[in-house]
């Protein structure tokens, strides 16, 4: 049996609200974040639409795209998954969100690939706990009648819906692809990751070896709220934990001085300046209350 039709869906319809400004206009090389969606998207699918709320119908930068309107106001993501799937039900639909700024072709065209139109969705598992990615995600149009009984019962995260769906899993071949940006601060950092000039190679590099280190970090107490998780795994050419640290204060908006913090390598506590290896786990222990 052939796989039904793709469609591609870039989500729009968030408030925003950690951001203080309309996420698909942020720009990268000039170019904003909605446009750059768009692009990647388009000559994968049959059809490409961008999610919007009923507010935004008129916005010049949503009109310029055939839209789809939330049905059920309100509801985030999963508002625009259920109206495209309610608009053409029988057509499978890539759905994206447009604040991916590292997202590649080749991460999407992987995900195409290796699609499951028997299942209710592919998707990606997340680089940071192991669950289904919904925002970057194939959905079948089975989905539609599982998606209506979740929204009847309340409930509205859509990765909470792949957790208990019939879902083809993948690994991303890019940890960092489906990054997103949230804040100022993240804008801040991803803005310079993509924008900055490359930096002249290190002795490490210019000798051949190779610098990347593929860490697992965690987080407590504050540093986990304003991380917004408590793991992860990232590639980073950080040596050493204060390199660490620095690199994750412009990523992920920390906002503790190193100076009040306890770092622990491989459940050991140790130096700042000590030596980083691949597949180590860094801890960063904020201090403790009370005494």
């Amino acid at each position: 049996m052939s796989a039904p039709e793709l469609y591609g869906l870039v989500l729009t319809g968030g408030r925003s609200r950690r951001m203080q400004r309309d996420k698909a206009s942020l720009e990268y090389a000039g170019k904003s974040q909605l446009a750059r969606a768009m692009e990647l998207l388009t000559p994968l699918v049959a059809r490409c639409f961008v999610s919007v709320r009923t507010d935004q119908l008129h916005d010049p930068q949503r009109a310029a795209y055939d839209t789809i309107a939330d049905i059920k106001p309100n509801l985030g993501p999963i508002g625009g998954i259920h109206a495209a799937l309610h608009a053409y039900p029988d057509r499978g639909w890539l759905i994206l969100a447009c604040d991916l700024p590292f997202l590649n072709r080749a991460t999407l065209q992987h995900l195409i690939a290796q699609r499951a139109n028997t299942r209710v969705a592919t998707a990606y598992r997340s680089s940071f706990d192991r669950l289904p990615e919904p925002l970057c995600a194939i959905f079948e149009p089975r989905s539609l009648k599982i998606v209506e009984e979740s929204l009847a019962q309340g409930q509205q995260c859509p990765r909470a819906l792949l957790s208990r769906s019939d879902v083809e899993l993948l690994e991303l071949p890019d940890p960092r692809a489906l990054d997103n940006v949230n804040t100022g601060e993240e804008y801040a950092a991803a803005t310079a990751a993509l924008g900055a000039p490359a930096a002249a190679p290190s002795p490490a590099t210019a000798a051949g070896i190779a610098t990347l280190r593929r860490l697992n970090v965690r987080y407590f107490a504050v540093l986990r709220e304003q991380a917004g998780r408590s793991t992860e795994q990232l590639e980073t050419q950080a040596s050493t934990p204060r390199e660490l640290y620095d690199e994750l204060r412009q990523r992920r908006g920390l906002t503790l001085a190193p100076e009040f913090l306890r770092v622990a390598v491989n459940d050991e506590f140790g130096d700042w300046r000590s030596p980083l290896a691949d597949g180590d786990t860094v801890v960063f222990l904020p201090p403790v209350a009370g005494g």
